[in-house]
């Protein structure tokens, strides 16, 4: 293939990683390399990331914001859902590789590139996510996956690469290669180093956006999401877009240790991992949505949507966003949203998220019917009878099974 390749857009970080990468496709493909970076809120001055690509003689250089994008087009979607993967975790990488994914392939078009590259490696989701997205949006593009082309296959290999090449290589707080890290708006992910051994506890000095719930403040923090729609727009009667709402909302969890993931997911690839997540704005998210919908969603509409939502998550977290499953699902989620209006309110203490109210004008709960005070519209003896009948099929059983006489 590398006699084919004219041009190639790579998603480039600016990192160690994709640096070597950068290296590597002009060196095995002697083609050109367009530099392609997106910043979605990963929360690092990407001003730098210009000098790097064009120290390696990158002319076209792309470093475009799409943070409000992603909340407003991917996150925002993704949360009218309830949306988590294995019963935690909240798919903040997943969820931003459709979009980068997308992106990489206007620009493949806009510049006459003939192919694209990722950094993703073979043992991992994100390949598929990337590759996937990219033949949905280009049927004919060449993709270029390094890492499972060359030889630099481990850490060691890579590092004594990048010294070769005089590439600067990031070092942790202790003076050591950094853990493989993943960072966007919604969320920052860790794995490698210690991380590999399931039983070995997290670093506490390698979390970047929360404090640990032991330091956190004494005194609670509370505040009031409004929700329009199954999205939230303002926090305390201030409206924001929507990539500035999920910012502030990460800092206030962040500063209230909230946020914080362990866990041992199943890869799509067939492989366990264990990962590492901070998801602090995310997690009051998940928490507030839920708590508007529980007085304005119908209970038929609300169970159907719980179960439907761990076969979105999997569509999410392997790489399907661009799917005609996917876009059926959300049709009908985004439809079960359209009275999903109000506020609710939240107490945020030491890594808890607590609901302490919730009102909306467009509330189905009644006060008067819920009331266990004397009223006049629900009839108790009504349900006497709602009892039997559903209860018709157990006594009709239990009597088969027994040898029950049938009732004069």
């Amino acid at each position: 293939m590398s006699k084919d390749i004219k041009k190639v857009v790579l998603a480039y970080s600016g990192g160690l990683d994709t640096s070597v990468i950068l290296c590597w496709l002009k060196e095995k493909y002697d083609c050109e390399v367009v530099t392609f970076t997106a910043d979605i809120g990963q929360g690092e001055e990407l001003d730098p990331v210009r000098g790097k690509a064009e120290q390696f003689g990158v002319k076209e250089i792309f470093i475009d914001d799409l943070k409000e994008e992603f909340v407003r087009d991917y996150v925002f979607p993704m949360f009218r859902a309830n949306t988590i993967y294995e019963g935690e975790y909240l798919l903040g990488t997943s969820i931003a590789r459709p979009l980068i994914a997308k992106r990489q392939i206007e620009i493949a078009k806009m510049v006459g590139a003939d192919a694209v590259a990722h950094g993703a490696t073979g043992k991992g989701n994100d390949q598929i996510r990337f590759e996937l997205g990219y033949y949905a949006c280009n049927p004919e593009i060449k993709v270029i996956a390094p890492w499972r082309e060359w030889d630099l296959n481990s850490r060691t290999k890579l590092l004594k690469y990048a010294e070769e090449k005089g590439i600067s290589i990031p070092m942790d707080k202790r003076g050591e290669a950094p853990y493989s890290m993943d960072a966007n708006l919604l969320h920052t992910s860790y794995e490698g180093k210690v991380l590999e051994d399931p039983w070995a506890s997290a670093d506490e000095d390698m979390y970047l956006r929360s404090v640990s719930p032991e330091e956190a403040p004494d005194t609670p923090t509370i505040i009031e999401i409004e929700f329009e729609k199954g999205d939230a727009v303002a926090i305390d009667g201030e409206k924001l877009s929507p990539a500035n709402l999920l910012q502030r909302l990460n800092e206030l969890a962040g500063a209230n240790g909230i946020g914080r993931l362990d866990i041992v997911e199943n890869r799509y690839i067939g492989m366990k991992s264990r990962g590492v997540y901070e998801t602090p704005g995310g997690t009051i998210l998940l928490k507030a949505h839920r708590g508007i919908e529980s007085i304005t969603l119908d209970k038929g509409a609300a169970h159907l949507k719980d179960e439907l939502m761990p076969r979105y998550a999997e569509l999410i977290y392997n790489g399907y966003w661009w799917s005609p499953e996917r876009e059926m699902l959300q049709a009908a989620i985004d439809q079960s949203q359209k009275n999903v209006n109000g506020a609710v309110r939240l107490k945020l203490y030491k890594g808890s998220v607590t609901i302490e109210g919730r009102k909306s004008l467009d509330s189905i709960y009644s006060e008067e019917i819920a009331t266990f005070e004397e009223d006049e519209v629900y009839n108790q003896k009504d349900a006497e009878g709602f009892i039997k009948l559903n209860a018709l099929r157990l006594r009709l059983r239990k009597r088969h099974s027994q040898n029950y006489p049938s009732p004069d």
